[in-house]
């Protein structure tokens, strides 16, 4: 039996336009992802890898091509019907953290649950503060953490609806090199116990080594799919 990728990306073009041009982003985007895999989105700045993965996310739309997550397209959907796909299925961390401020980072890791009406999230939210490290900062705000920890939240936060495929547009990217290398062990740990799909925009090579496969963008084109 075939089974069906969790990601499948046919022909995916995305043009914006800039006064009087039209800018392509992206052109002729063909790859796909099986449940469970690692991978790594790398390529110089600029090449639409941070673009491909808000079209991922179902952010925004594709000039053209299609997206399919769960074998369900993205091009079919209208924002509301991509925003609950996007929430039931897909974890997201920024590089920027994107936590509120004036939330606990308690509450920021309850936020998506509750956004899908689900109740009594309190106790899974301090279940994965406990495993990214961070039992005894839940009552914490973002200005009384580190990046580290933000970051950590954030990952947590990402994992709090038990996603089938995570993103992450380059999740060490504001940090040092011993916490960026903390955050990677905790991404890869939490593939592990949760069996999600990674696939992360990346510049740090530490990162994209760890990854099972590495997809190379060059000038809005997938240049080569390596394994």
């Amino acid at each position: 039996m075939t089974i069906s990728p969790v990601i499948k990306v046919v022909g995916l073009s995305h043009k914006v336009q800039l006064n009087a041009q039209t800018l392509t982003i992206l052109e002729g985007i063909d790859f796909e992802v099986k449940a469970g895999e690692s991978v790594a989105l790398v390529g110089a700045s600029g090449s639409g890898k941070s673009t491909l993965l808000g079209l991922l996310a179902g952010l925004d739309t594709a000039s053209s091509g299609d997206i399919l997550i769960n074998d369900k397209s993205l091009m079919t959907l209208d924002e509301e019907q991509r925003a609950r796909l996007r929430g039931q299925h897909i974890g997201f961390v920024f590089q920027s953290f994107l936590l509120l401020p004036t939330l606990t980072a308690l509450e920021n890791v309850m936020l998506p649950a509750e956004l899908q009406g689900q109740e009594n999230c309190a106790d899974r939210a301090r279940e994965l503060l406990a495993q990214v490290g961070l039992s005894e900062r839940v009552r914490h705000f973002p200005s009384q953490l580190s990046g580290g920890e933000q970051q950590r939240v954030a990952i947590a936060r990402a994992f709090m609806t038990q996603p089938d495929i995570l993103l992450a547009d380059e999740p060490t990217g504001n940090l040092d090199t011993k916490t960026g290398a903390q955050i990677i062990e905790l991404l890869f740990e939490l593939n592990r116990t949760h069996g999600t799909t990674l696939l992360m925009v990346t510049h740090d090579e530490a990162l994209a080594a760890r990854c099972e496969r590495r997809l190379v963008m060059t000038a809005g084109r997938l240049e080569e799919c390596n394994a």
